[in-house]
């Protein structure tokens, strides 16, 4: 039978390293404590959303008795609600395409006021010259959802070397 020939490290070495693997497993730990403790925060988080929302919808079933005083309130909130879901039913997003597609890099837009009930829109900006104000105007009166473009006012920078065109137009939009 073969003898077994064990080289031992020195003592410094081994406990050297012994001390760096009680530190590695240290680290580790505090990162697994660290994950754990975020995915803890996360499921309380979702733990009170899902309360929250079975709140609600115990208020949704549970019927409202209201008083007659608070009836005229209530009718105004509700005025007030239909006229903010009438605004955000507007075609929004076919306006604002049709504005940036009408703008060039000569027209910087400077103001946009939407008319809601009017369904009218004043737009201000600014032109490097008259001619990129018009063709703004035109390509915008192009556009499917703006009609009737026209110029309200337009005004020559003439303190400007660069004598840029400030103007205001008002639109329609379907």
């Amino acid at each position: 039978m073969r003898r077994l020939k064990l080289r031992f490290p020195p003592e410094g070495e081994a406990r050297s390293a012994g001390y760096f693997l009680v530190l590695l497993g240290a680290v580790a730990l505090a990162g697994v404590l660290h994950q754990f403790r975020s995915a803890m925060d996360e499921v309380a988080y979702w733990d009170l959303r899902i309360a929250s929302m079975d709140r609600r919808a115990q208020r949704k079933i549970a019927p409202r008795v209201w008083s007659a005083q608070g009836g005229g309130e209530i009718k105004k909130e509700l005025k007030k609600a239909n006229a903010v879901m009438s605004e955000i039913d507007l075609p929004w997003e076919s306006l604002f395409d049709s504005v940036e597609h009408a703008a060039s890099q000569e027209v910087a837009l400077l103001s946009f006021q939407p008319d809601v009930f009017g369904r009218t829109v004043r737009i201000g900006g600014e032109a490097k010259n008259i001619s990129a104000m018009l063709d703004f105007v035109s390509e915008l009166e192009r556009q499917s959802a703006v009609k009737d473009a026209y110029l309200l006012k337009y005004e020559i920078k003439r303190d400007d070397p660069q004598r840029p065109v400030v103007f205001f137009l008002t639109a329609s939009w379907t």
